[in-house]
């Protein structure tokens, strides 16, 4: 019987129309929603249309940030290189301008690297220096000959004093 009650429930529902003519009623809604979603076609395409627009605008952006992002690391790495090939030269004058310490103690890849190897060597260099300075202050000869003194008469026999004495006076022997 549940059957029956959902016929009869549906039948009670619809007008009755036997031809299925629609009446103007119908007819002024149906017009009114073929306007209504034509509007909202019309509106979808021109959003479509506006999104269309803008992701070529970003697109178009995004080509210049590239071509700009290239351009960035071309100069970088220019910059690089240059930098490189500066701090070398800075390592080849100071390197000259210190002929005294060993060129391969000043090291460095940078200009502080380069900087701090030198003042290391230059205090290296310095102590070594004093070192030998006082080395050779002890160890200091004289220039030229030695004074003369008199001539040490001990362990002489009589007749070696006689002709020393007679030497020193520029007398034969």
């Amino acid at each position: 019987m549940p059957e029956e009650n959902e016929e009869t429930k549906e039948t009670q529902e619809t007008p009755e129309n036997p031809n299925e003519v629609s009446t103007p009623e119908d007819l002024k809604a149906i017009k009114a929603e073929l306007e209504e979603e034509k509007g909202a076609k019309v509106a979808a395409e021109a959003a479509l249309a506006d999104k269309d627009a803008r992701i070529a605008e970003l697109e178009a952006s995004l080509s210049e940030a590239k071509q700009g992002s290239e351009a960035a690391a071309a100069e970088l790495e220019q910059t690089k290189q240059a930098h490189a090939q500066a701090v070398a030269k800075y390592l080849d004058a100071v390197r000259a301008a210190n002929p005294t310490i060993p060129q391969d103690i000043i090291a460095g890849d940078t200009i502080e690297d380069i900087d701090a190897s030198l003042a290391k060597a230059t205090t290296i260099a310095n102590a070594v220096k004093a070192n030998l300075e006082a080395q050779a202050k002890e160890a200091k000869v004289p220039a030229g000959a030695p004074p003369r003194g008199e001539i040490s008469l001990e362990g002489l026999t009589p007749r070696e004093k006689i002709a020393a004495g007679i030497q020193q006076k520029g007398g034969a022997s």
